[in-house]
């Protein structure tokens, strides 16, 4: 299987900027979508999905870089290699985060409801981007044989995919983006049907479906981020599944705190 979508010669196109590329599209179209509708202004949503994701994108590389900085300290050119894989998204999202809180705040904007609108966005980009990991073949899990995953209903071109080196490995890619589309499909539903959504809760519901999964999904990957002998990702899992269940609940006993559907973002 190629990693590259399109060679014109002088520059290769690489399947995971495309995924990556595509998730994000997808992202900011319904992110897009929820801000005209609550009436956000268009000049602030472009302006925050801009320096957002340059940021998120800078936050993913530097995070990863950083648990791997054995061996980039001996080929810093690669660093700059993102086409090559290495973006985590936990990074992303602290850095990405941590901007748009300070955005929202400059603009004396709701930061809680504008994160409740991103979430949504964030979380389908999340489930299409992970496929940029099936075309680089990597983020896939422990030894398996082809005989089980096809006894999973997996599809055979998936299958074939996951033969690396003459061996057979669980998608974990996959695993992941079906709970995060499932996570997609959650969340439209909660904010669609849940009349009485405070702010700030829906974005909790993220932290906490997204953690469930990634947790034991982590769990499975044979190339996880590492500190001593914990896996990384699981460590930051556990943080914002208690992050999220501490926030449904603060928000909810804040009776000043505004449910998400009323119209203005002040």
């Amino acid at each position: 299987m190629s990693r590259v979508a399109l060679d014109l010669g002088f520059i290769q196109i690489y399947w995971y900027s495309i995924m990556i590329l595509f998730g994000l599209l997808v992202g900011l179209s319904v992110i897009y979508k929820e801000m005209k509708k609550q009436k956000v202004n268009i000049e602030f949503f472009t302006n925050l999905a801009f320096y957002t994701v340059i940021l998120g994108i800078i936050g993913a590389r530097i995070y990863y870089v950083l648990f791997n900085l054995d061996y980039y300290k001996n080929n810093v050119l690669e660093i700059f290699e993102i086409w090559n894989g290495g973006l985590a998204i936990h990074g992303g999202i602290i850095l990405g985060g941590l901007f748009a809180l300070f955005y929202c705040h400059k603009h004396k904007v709701n930061t809680y409801r504008i994160l409740d609108i991103c979430v949504v966005g964030l979380i389908i980009a999340q489930a299409i981007g992970r496929w940029g990991n099936f075309f680089n073949q990597e983020a896939y899990g422990i030894l398996t044989t082809k005989e089980h995953l096809l006894s999973l209903h997996i599809p055979l071109f998936i299958v074939n995919g996951m033969n690396i080196g003459g061996n057979f490995y669980h998608p974990t890619f996959l695993y992941e983006s079906i709970w995060n589309m499932l996570g997609f499909i959650l969340l439209l539903l909660i904010r669609k049907y849940v009349k009485k959504l405070k702010t700030g809760q829906l974005t909790g519901i993220y932290f906490i479906w997204y953690s469930l999964g990634r947790f034991p999904i982590e769990g499975m990957r044979t190339d996880s981020l590492m500190l001593g002998n914990l896996r990384v990702a699981q460590i930051v899992s556990l943080i914002l599944l208690i992050s999220g269940i501490i926030l449904i609940i603060v928000r909810q006993k804040n009776k000043k705190a505004r449910y998400y559907y009323e119209v203005s973002t002040k």
